[in-house]
Formats: C-alpha cells, structure tokens, sequence
C-alpha cells in the first residue's frame, strides 16, 4: 500500500470513527457543564435556582439571559460550542459516509441523498447554536426544528443503504431504523402534542421527549462507528503496509 492509499484510509478513519466518536463524548461533557453553569428559571417558575433537567430545553443554556433575569453568557457560549463542534463533524461525517457504498450504486444514490439531508442538518445544528432563542426564536425555531425534518430523511435513506449493503450487518441497518423511528416519533411531537407554552405538564413532556431523541442521536452516533470500524478499515492499514 503506497502513502497516499495509507493515508486516505487513516483520514476515513478518522472521519467515520474516531472524531465522531470524540465529538459526542465533547458534546455530551460540554452540555453537562452548561447545566452547571446554568443560572436557573424555568418557562413557569423563574425562582428555580440552577438548570432543571425536566422543565429545562437544551435550548435555555443558549438563550442569552436565563429565564431567571440573569446574565447568561458561559453557558450560551458553552451551548453554541458544542453544536458546533457536532455541526462541523457530521458535515465531514456525512461527506464520508457514501464511499462506503460505492460497490453498489442504488446504495450509493440512497447515501447521497443522506448526505444531502445531513448536510443541511447540520448547518441546523450550527445555525440552532448561534440564534439565542430569546433574541431571535423565529430563526432558532427554523434551526432546531429542521435539524430533525433533515436528518429524518438522512435516517431513512442510510436505513435502507446499509439494509441492503453486503458489506455492513444488517443489525447497524436495524440501528438506523430505531433512529428513524425516533425521529419520526419527535416530529410528531413537534407537529401535533401541545406547545411547551400551554402549561407546565406540557413543558415537561416537551423537555422530556427533547431529551430523548437527543440521546437516540447520540446512541445512534456512537452505535455506527462501530459498525464501521468492523468494516476493518484500520486492519487494512496494518495489514497492507
């Protein structure tokens, strides 16, 4: 295997397993200390003191004041970093991922148009960390709601690519699926069961299933990287050198 054979494969490795898997473990420690730092008020009690994690969006560490009145600048910044770490990875991610299905070109159209979705939900996802919900909600609503309208077509479509894939087992596809599934089960949500602004049972049933279809994400994530690193794409670097 002569350098730049050696070389692509070390940056595919990269892209689909190891910095995904990086970024989720920033993601979830980044989120983690932006709930501490937190000053606190939820959307019906602004005397709550520091971040609750039931009446609380992810979207309230990115607000530029906390629903309590105060300044909330770290834990803005901390929010903003985050999505964007995640962002910037995906677009590399998803821009990867199809030449994986290059031996078969139905497999292949099916992970482009993937990609397509990706891509835009992950500018979504950028987009959602740079609009303050408090400042500007009509564009940080388009962000975080069209991050899963995207990357529900992107679940789908990559369902089907490794489905029907020779080279992936089928149990990453049935991952996948239980991907879409959430996603179509929060959009739904999104779409159809009463606004956090109805009452406080509401809310908590809005925050709760927010939380839910994030960590589906993040289960999701970090479930494929091991499915592709059973592709053995780092085995053929040691073997061929």
């Amino acid at each position: 295997m002569n350098y730049s054979q050696n070389n692509d494969l070390l940056s595919k490795y990269a892209r689909l397993v190891m910095i995904p898997r990086i970024a989720t473990f920033l993601f979830i420690l980044l989120q983690l200390i932006g709930m501490q730092v937190y000053p606190g008020g939820t959307m019906y009690n602004s005397s709550v003191v520091g971040y609750t994690f039931t009446e609380n969006f992810f979207s309230d560490m990115g607000s530029y004041t906390a629903r309590n009145g105060e300044p909330n600048y770290l834990s803005m910044i901390i929010f903003s970093f985050s999505l964007t770490i995640v962002g910037i990875t995906f677009i590399f991610y998803y821009l990867t991922l199809p030449s994986l299905f290059k031996n078969n070109m139905i497999n292949y159209y099916f992970s482009l148009i993937g990609t397509i979705f990706a891509f835009g939900g992950s500018i979504c996802l950028i987009g959602t960390g740079l609009t303050p919900s408090d400042l500007v909600l009509d564009s940080h609503k388009f962000f975080a709601n069209n991050i899963f309208n995207c990357f529900l077509v992107t679940a789908f479509f990559y369902t089907l690519a490794i489905f029907r894939s020779n080279k992936i087992l089928k149990r990453y596809a049935f991952g996948y699926l239980i991907f879409f599934l959430s996603i179509v089960f929060y959009v739904g949500v999104l779409n159809f069961a009463p606004s956090a602004d109805v009452n406080n049972s509401a809310l908590i049933f809005q925050v709760i299933s927010q939380k839910l279809i994030v960590a589906s994400f993040i289960f999701s994530v970090l479930y494929q990287t091991f499915g592709f690193s059973h592709l053995g794409i780092l085995n053929n670097i040691k073997e061929k050198k």
